[in-house]
């Protein structure tokens, strides 16, 4: 089974190959070169995001080539960057939806420029990594960053829309990860807005374009006005296409796995005899829209490794009256909170729960756990 032709090699469906990527992984290359658009970057995102492997295992599996924590801290610590947004996630539930920490200043709109979705901004290096993520649904977090910067910090758009914008094509889409990270380069949930220039933007994309509305100094930022390309800000329609209902054949004799968005972990109670539904609730994707793309892939993957997965599109408590359900297990998630049943913990690095207010303050418990 494939994906789409061309994106097979670089997320493959199967969990035996995704097991020899994590197992080819290099991390002190890893360390020294990922905020470059050619760095040795993992490809993991896409199956961490959608819980079919953990920052858990990607350690565990690392740790056993030999490496010492001290040797590979930096890729460590981009996992345990995982982790703390969904624990921040998990303690601050919808408020994650606003301005965390200070207010976003300015804010001109509530939209997204035109020229960014049209991918014309006429920043070079931007305008490919928009294509290359509607292409691939990928996009490198250096790319992220810049265009989330270009958005929010240039345009003075409110961050939500955008970040809604680029959750909706990624494959690895984590509201979390993607709302938290906007907000941190919107200074809504930092100390100060992340920018980046045209020099910077070269170096780490290897372009080497002059005479854009980025081709500034820093100091320049500051008062800069809205550049004339991304004035355009119209309203846009994020819509997801969920696959058509379809009956089940439910055994209520056995207990129901509900797998869904955040969950398709193929190892799980692999070995029992269980109902596994996969449940796409119409609310949560009017919440959270993805793309086409992005249903195609969980779809594919489940199917690819779950066996006798069946799709549910409906609310929870629809397929509970529609098929008698009561022997249910789920994982834990902020948006399975309206499950009932028995909430099995996800598979987490470090045993540090609860809200810090920075990563580093998280990072320095999760640190303790690890042998130096």
């Amino acid at each position: 089974m494939v994906l789409f032709n061309q994106d097979a090699a670089m997320f493959p469906l199967s969990y035996a190959e995704i097991l020899q990527r994590i197992r080819g992984i290099d991390p002190v290359k890893y360390g020294s070169t990922r905020n470059y658009i050619n760095g040795s970057v993992t490809y993991l995102s896409p199956y961490i995001s959608r819980g079919v492997i953990s920052t858990s295992l990607i350690l565990s599996e690392v740790l056993k080539k030999g490496y010492k924590p001290a040797q590979i801290e930096k890729f460590i610590q981009e996992l345990a960057w995982r982790d703390y947004w969904q624990q921040v996630w998990i303690a601050k539930g919808t408020a994650i939806d606003k301005d965390l920490k200070h207010p976003q200043t300015p804010v001109s709109n509530h939209s997204i420029s035109k020229s960014i979705v049209d991918a014309t901004t006429g920043v070079e290096a931007l305008d490919k990594g928009i294509e290359g993520l509607y292409e691939t649904g990928y996009m490198h977090n250096h790319l992220r960053m810049y265009t989330a910067a270009v958005a929010c910090n240039m345009a003075q758009s409110q961050w939500n829309v955008p970040a809604q914008w680029m959750y909706y094509h990624l494959l690895d889409a984590d509201w979390a990860s993607n709302a938290l990270s906007w907000q941190w380069v919107a200074g809504s949930n930092a100390n100060k807005k992340y920018v980046a220039n045209q020099d910077n933007i070269n170096k780490y994309c290897f372009t080497n374009q002059k005479n854009t509305f980025l081709d500034v100094p820093y100091e320049a930022f500051t008062s800069m006005q809205i550049p004339e390309v991304l004035e355009e800000t119209p309203p846009i329609e994020l819509k997801t296409p969920l696959p058509k209902h379809t009956d089940l054949v439910v055994d209520t004799t056995l207990p129901t796995c509900i797998y869904n968005f955040y969950n398709l972990d193929p190892l799980w109670k692999k070995e029992d005899s269980v109902n596994r539904i996969l449940l796409l609730e119409p609310s949560h994707f009017e919440s959270y829209p993805v793309s086409q793309k992005t249903i195609d892939f969980i779809l594919n993957i489940s199917k690819e490794n779950i066996n006798g997965i069946q799709i549910y599109v409906g609310e929870f408590k629809d397929l509970i009256t529609d098929y008698k359900l009561t022997n249910i297990y789920f994982k834990e998630h902020p948006l399975s909170q309206h499950y009932q049943g028995t909430e099995e913990s996800r598979d987490w690095m470090f045993d540090v729960k609860g809200y810090f207010p920075s990563f580093f303050s998280f990072w320095k418990k999760c640190k303790k756990q690890l042998r130096y």
